[in-house]
């Protein structure tokens, strides 16, 4: 009886190890995997906050210093956040080669600027020798919501040809930038004109239609397209089309064809929501 007590307990002890040795295995594949830092470079991260920080060498004595400069750090990037319209959510890095002086990182970021969500994926390479560092992106893929063949599609194609991390953030805040005004001034007129204004699109269309409630078939469209060429280059174009029923079309045959014209007109002296406005008071829409 005792013997085969022994023998369930020694089984199950066996058990153990075993489960325990898997898990230790596994622990240190992650380990490889996703440290990215040696422990000379910690090291030297530690030595880096004492010196600057804590601030060996600018006589701070008082913990009440570090917390200052933590709030500042907090004030600016908030700042920077409300400066670009960036927002970062998440960010991981894996080691996939250390070997002397070379060290191969894969990287993935993901964020927002302003409504657009994007994600990125590169390998970054750097080289260290006594003088400097050089750092060299490789791999990169950049993953956005946009029709195939449209704009955006285009100029992340170029992007990841470019390997321009640079370009990409630079252009893409623009672009937002663009994108987050042309929906606010939709929002705008929808809430100031509700029986005029329509949105068939929804906000994030690229254009809106004006009815005169007073003749269902008289409708204008004002075209708001935000052209991003492969260069990265933001440019908005704007456009009135217009549908007029043929009554209206005879007695008011020359308004009609020359509103277009007098649209992009009033759009280079007044701007965009000043013509807009206009537009919608000169045919009486706003009445």
């Amino acid at each position: 009886m005792e013997k085969n007590i022994c023998q369930v307990y020694e089984a199950e002890i066996q058990a153990l190890e075993e489960e325990i040795k898997v898990l230790t295995e596994k622990y240190e594949e992650i380990q490889q995997e996703y440290t990215s830092f040696s422990d000379e470079e910690i090291l030297k991260s530690i030595k880096l906050f004492q010196r600057e920080i804590l601030g060996e060498n600018k006589g701070y004595k008082s913990p009440s210093n570090l917390i200052f400069q933590l709030e500042n750090l907090e004030t600016d990037l908030l700042f920077l956040m409300k400066f670009t319209g960036f927002q970062f959510t998440s960010h991981s890095k894996k080691t996939l080669e250390r070997t002397g002086n070379r060290t191969v990182q894969k990287n993935r970021l993901s964020g927002k600027c302003h409504s657009l969500s994007f994600q990125l994926e590169f390998q970054l390479t750097k080289m260290q020798n006594k003088e400097n560092v050089s750092s060299v992106i490789t791999d990169l893929k950049i993953m956005m919501e946009s029709e195939e063949g449209s704009d955006v599609s285009k100029f992340v194609s170029r992007a990841e040809e470019c390997r321009s991390l640079l370009k990409f953030f630079r252009s893409i805040s623009s672009y937002a930038e663009w994108h987050e005004h042309r929906r606010n001034t939709f929002l705008h007129f929808k809430a100031k004109y509700p029986d005029i204004v329509a949105l068939p699109e929804g906000l994030l269309g690229d254009y809106i239609i004006l009815r005169d409630p007073r003749v269902p078939e008289f409708e204008l469209m004002v075209v708001w397209k935000i052209h991003l060429d492969e260069e990265g280059r933001t440019t908005p174009v704007l456009d009135l089309l217009t549908k007029v029923p043929e009554q209206v079309l005879e007695q008011n045959l020359s308004a009609v064809e020359s509103a277009p014209a007098c649209f992009r007109s009033m759009l280079q002296l007044l701007g965009i929501e000043a013509a807009i406005e206009n537009l919608i008071k000169m045919v009486g829409l706003g009445k």
